[in-house]
């Protein structure tokens, strides 16, 4: 039959395309069966999708587990770098919520000072219990490891639930009805510390070191075990799980708030120099400087009405200054006129809402010693008398206080009030005799009683 003819198929009306191997030597008659066919001009057809490929076939079994090992090796690597990435972000935003809440415009220099203990904590210097006393207190110190404040904690105080010092609550559990001071606001000592360092500044005394309300965390502080179990697992889940651990707005401790009071150094307790004194008396100018310290102090517990004012909570510190700058051939020495100064500490136990009762009076055992003796001076009169007699002056010192103690969580209106008018009533009608010829810091506190 004629190829050309009308009859024969379409599919025999192109023959196909027969083609020989390339680079192959052979020859073969174009005849069919003596040709392999072969898809011209056309690459290798691509592997289905979740194939292996033929790569990975003709690829040998060691090569194929040392792929995979890279493989895992560089997912852990990224899981751990965003682990670590997460970390430091939640790490950085419990910082900046920190130092929000420890800003202290007005105090700059105060400021730097709790931005040095955040860093510290930060690079795992922590702060260092004191063992002294019946509550949860730390040395904090700076960078360097230098001691530069004292914190006491709120839940850590004498009568809180996580003091650390077990007497307080043996005394409550054996002894209920000696237990606590009724004229006292408990678990408010942290304001009552804040409170007589706001006192003392308004009243230009400068006998208290800086206090105020900061926020701070630290593995040291004493934590329940239910907190330290939290903080444990947020962590965990945020090394393992970094998308979950990413959703807690806190990843360490909680934070703990307290009274945050300035180092003082060079000080000792006030019951060491005053046994000195006796069995070496000061200078006149000296002995001077020491009594108009004391009457600073004096005023400061009179207005705040400390109830727990010892000779072993306030401080002495005597600087006796030796120039020995000329030549060391002779034998003269050039002495300075020695410092001496007073700094009132731990005055938690202050700012009560009634007089105590007569058969705990708490009594100011100042009262007692040779200083209290001699009378006021008109040093210590020309300062506190018009400030206490200015009823604005009065009024701003109570709404700087009410600023202060309504920072509590459990802050009482009418608590505070009583509060507040002991202390009014301790600057209008208890200061004023003070202007009495010959009253002296223990007259003072007889004509009170």
């Amino acid at each position: 039959m004629d190829e050309t003819s009308p009859l024969v198929s379409p599919e025999r009306a192109q023959p196909p395309d027969y083609t020989f191997p390339s680079g192959s030597g052979a020859h073969f008659p174009q005849v069919p069966g003596g040709a392999v066919r072969v898809a011209a001009a056309a690459g290798p057809a691509p592997s289905p999708p979740g194939s292996p490929g033929h790569d990975r076939e003709r690829q040998p079994l060691l090569d194929r587990a040392r792929g995979a090992a890279a493989q895992g090796q560089t997912q852990t690597v990224a899981a751990q770098a965003q682990a670590l990435a997460a970390q430091a972000a939640a790490a950085a935003h419990a910082a900046q919520a920190h130092r929000e809440r420890n800003e202290f415009p007005e105090d700059p220099e105060f400021e730097t000072v709790v931005r040095q203990a955040e860093l510290a904590i930060e690079r795992c210097i922590f702060p260092e219990r004191i063992y002294q006393g019946s509550s949860g207190s730390y040395f904090v110190k700076d960078p360097q490891g230098k001691i530069i404040a004292v914190f006491k904690p709120k839940n850590e105080e004498p009568y809180g639930h996580l003091n650390p010092k077990w007497t307080k609550w043996l005394q409550k559990l054996c002894c209920p009805c000696c237990f606590g001071r009724d004229c006292l606001v408990l678990n408010q000592g942290y304001l009552s510390e804040a409170g007589a360092s706001l006192v003392d500044q308004k009243l230009e005394l400068n006998i208290v070191p800086r206090t105020k309300v900061v926020y701070l965390a630290s593995d040291t502080f004493n934590y329940s075990a239910i907190d330290r179990v939290k903080s444990r697992g947020k962590r965990l889940a945020l090394e393992k799980v970094p998308k979950v651990g990413q959703r807690f707005n806190r990843i360490g401790l909680p934070p703990k708030v307290g009274s945050f009071q300035l180092f003082v150094e060079g000080y000792k307790d006030a019951d060491y120099w005053l046994r000195r004194f006796e069995a070496e008396p000061l200078p006149e100018n000296t002995n001077r400087q020491l009594l108009l310290q004391f009457e600073r102090l004096v005023v400061l517990d009179y207005i705040i009405r400390n109830t727990d004012r010892g000779n072993d909570n306030w401080l002495i510190k005597y600087d006796c200054p030796m120039d020995s700058s000329s030549s060391r051939d002779t034998d003269w020495v050039v002495v300075k006129e020695p410092v001496i100064k007073v700094a009132a500490i731990d005055n938690g136990l202050a700012f009560p809402l009634k007089h105590p009762d007569s058969w705990r009076a708490y009594p100011f055992y100042w009262a007692w010693l040779p200083q209290a003796k001699v009378p006021f001076s008109q040093e210590i009169k020309d300062l506190i008398l018009p400030k206490i007699s200015d009823p604005n002056f009065v009024k701003d010192l109570e709404e700087d206080l009410y600023e202060l103690f309504k920072k509590d969580p459990g802050f009482d209106r009418g608590q505070f009030h009583k509060q507040i008018a002991v202390m009014r009533g301790q600057v209008s009608l208890g200061l004023p005799p003070v202007v009495i010829p010959g009253l002296s810091p223990g007259g003072l506190y007889a004509h009170a009683e």
